[in-house]
């Protein structure tokens, strides 16, 4: 079971989003440019951001918080987790908005959105081989936050072949402004 997220790209990439993608994480060097104790959540706070970068900065936040986490199939903690509970958990922690637990049900909140149309913040869904599917966060420049069966919590890129040949559909449970609204509301993620 792997879950996915991925994000809506643009011409130009974010420099927080490259800056993030650029360095390495648990275990590895920070990024010289980014002290590590600075908090994309505080960034996230000002009105002055873009919806999509404020959203994509508290994605990234969760990130931090998640990655390496293993995968467990019925997991819903830092000891495993599988993909359509880590989904569950970001949105309540990031956005106070609460998602059912399946991706079955997941798989019906909201509204579906183009692949072309994706905005941080949509879930992203797919069919891999056997009796699971597969969900996901897109967080931007076609990258989404995921429980991997393999890897734990990380971020892929949707454009990779696996993910391309699965993918389903993705869908929007708030407006980006909504969800932006929601963090800058609610405290940290």
């Amino acid at each position: 079971m792997l879950a996915a997220c991925a994000s809506s790209g643009g011409s130009k990439e974010d420099p927080v989003v490259g800056a993030y993608f650029a360095r390495d994480l648990p275990g590895m060097p920070a990024d010289p440019l980014m002290s590590p104790v600075e908090n994309p959540i505080l960034e996230a706070r000002g009105l002055h951001n873009p919806p999509p970068r404020l959203i994509r900065s508290a994605l990234l936040a969760q990130h931090e918080r998640w990655a390496g986490t293993p995968y467990r199939l019925g997991g819903a903690s830092s000891r495993g987790i599988d993909c359509s509970a880590l989904v569950q958990n970001i949105f309540n922690d990031t956005f106070r908005f609460d998602l059912p637990r399946t991706t079955e049900e997941q798989v019906q909140a909201g509204l579906e959105v183009e692949r072309d149309a994706l905005r941080p913040g949509d879930l992203v869904f797919f069919r891999p081989p056997g009796a699971y599917h597969h969900v996901g966060i897109y967080v931007g420049e076609g990258r989404f936050l995921h429980a991997s069966t393999s890897r734990g919590v990380m971020i892929s890129d949707l454009d990779n072949r696996y993910w391309q040949r699965h993918y389903w559909q993705a869908r929007r449970t708030l407006e980006p402004v909504m969800l932006a609204q929601r963090l800058t509301t609610t405290g940290e993620g």
